[in-house]
């Protein structure tokens, strides 16, 4: 576990719920390995933004991207090489605002990556404007008044739009937090974890931790799944959705893998000319 750590200084507020995140997934990582899982082939993409410091302190291969494109990183990654376990890392307004053509896409072709969205609530690292998941009526340095915006349900939308593997959970709970991003990144399919955690400055933890409640079983289809995102508290958290469907790199070249499966120079020289003769 203390090996996956690096020598970066950690900048993120004292007692940010990324601490969290941060925790279960170095205690994934182990797990995920004695399960076959090489941490070599797993690899980590970012945004920015406070989740996205997460990538200076995982001792992990992967890209640091620019402000929401996170996810489209992550899906040249996983078609470079489907060997490859994925990761992206998100904040609710990278994600879900500046990003969210790009993991709305991601989630519709089923692309096999985890996507894990550091839900705050707000705009932590550029001093707390709105969201796209700020409550109606949070007052900020943008809406000293509170905003009149009604958030997304990020549950609801990610099945909405096609992701086979949806689950909330809560930095303040390590266990179901590691426990969920095994299952997630174990799934083939495109996996979307949306975990609740505090940023300092804006939201304390006593907000969540007495609010936090927990599937009493997981939904066995996908309108039951959606019935129950949508009128669940948003403060549940449990798997709410699984399925299986073909996933992206599969249905677009089989079992190839680029990387492995290359021509090389000369065969592909070889193999012009003869297109060119033709």
């Amino acid at each position: 576990m203390e090996n996956l750590k690096t020598n970066a200084e950690i900048t993120w507020c004292p007692g940010c719920g990324n601490f969290g995140i941060f925790t279960a997934l170095r205690n994934a990582i182990p797990k995920l390995e004695t399960k076959g899982i090489r941490r070599e082939d797993i690899v980590i993409t970012a945004g920015i933004g406070c989740h996205a410091k997460i990538f200076d302190y995982l001792n992990l291969s992967g890209l640091y991207g620019l402000h929401g494109r996170n996810s489209s990183n992550a899906e040249g990654m996983k078609i470079a090489n489907p060997n490859l376990k994925v990761i992206t890392f998100s904040g609710d307004g990278n994600g879900l605002g500046e990003g969210l053509a790009h993991t709305i896409f991601a989630a519709k072709r089923n692309q096999d990556i985890t996507m894990i969205l550091h839900n705050n609530g707000v705009y932590a690292l550029t001093t707390g404007q709105f969201s796209p998941l700020t409550d109606k009526g949070w007052k900020g340095p943008t809406t000293p008044g509170g905003s009149f915006e009604v958030p997304f349900n990020a549950i609801s939308l990610l099945i909405e739009v096609g992701a086979t593997f949806v689950a909330r959970t809560y930095a303040g709970d390590i266990k179901h937090l590691t426990e969920t991003i095994v299952k997630a990144i174990e799934h083939e399919g495109f996996s979307f974890i949306e975990v609740l955690q505090p940023a300092m400055p804006y939201h304390k933890w006593e907000e969540y931790k007495d609010k936090i409640e927990y599937l009493k079983k997981e939904p066995m289809s996908r309108e039951e799944a959606l019935n129950i995102a949508r009128n669940s508290h948003r403060f549940t958290i449990g798997i709410f959705y699984q399925d299986t469907r073909e996933v992206y790199h599969k249905s677009l070249y089989g079992s190839l893998n680029p990387v492995k499966d290359s021509l090389s120079r000369d065969k592909r020289l070889e193999k012009l000319n003869e297109i060119l003769k033709s």
